[in-house]
C-alpha cells in the first residue's frame, strides 16, 4: 500500500462509518410507530375521560386532531365510548405493529444494500491502494 496506506485506511473506515449513520437513522425510524401508538393511547384514554363530563360533545370535537383517524369512529361510531374506545384501541395497536413490521423490514433492506455497497466500496479502494 506504501505511504498511502493510513489515507486510504481513513477512506475506508469513513465508508463503514456511513454504514454506522444508517443504523443510527435506523434506530430512530424504528421507534416513530411505537411512539405514535403510545401518543394515541393517550389521547383515547382522554376521549374516554371526558365522555361524562357536561359538555363532553365539545370536548370531544376538540379531541378530534389528536385522535386523527380514530376521531370518526370515537366520535360517531355505534355503542357506548367505552366500546369504541376498545376496539379502536385494537384497531390502532394492529395498524400501528403492521407499519412497525412494514419499517424494520425496509431498515433491514437498506442496512443489507449499505452493508453490501460498503464491503465493495472497501474492496474497490483497496485494490486501487494496493495498484499504487
Amino acid at each position: 500500500m506504501g505511504k498511502d496506506g493510513g489515507a486510504w485506511a481513513g477512506f475506508l473506515v469513513m465508508a463503514f462509518a456511513v454504514l454506522g449513520l444508517v443504523g443510527a437513522m435506523g434506530i430512530y425510524a424504528a421507534q416513530i410507530p411505537f411512539e405514535r401508538a403510545l401518543a394515541r393511547s393517550a389521547a383515547l384514554d382522554q376521549a374516554l375521560a371526558v365522555a361524562a363530563a357536561p359538555d363532553a360533545r365539545q370536548k370531544l370535537a376538540d379531541l378530534a386532531p389528536v385522535l386523527d383517524d380514530s376521531a370518526g369512529h370515537i366520535l360517531h361510531g355505534p355503542g357506548d365510548m367505552a366500546t369504541r374506545v376498545a376496539e379502536e384501541r385494537a384497531r390502532m395497536f394492529a395498524a400501528f405493529g403492521r407499519e412497525a413490521r412494514d419499517i424494520g423490514l425496509r431498515l433491514r433492506i437498506v442496512l443489507a444494500v449499505f452493508t453490501a455497497a460498503g464491503a465493495l466500496f472497501g474492496v474497490a479502494v483497496l485494490g486501487v491502494a494496493r495498484r499504487r
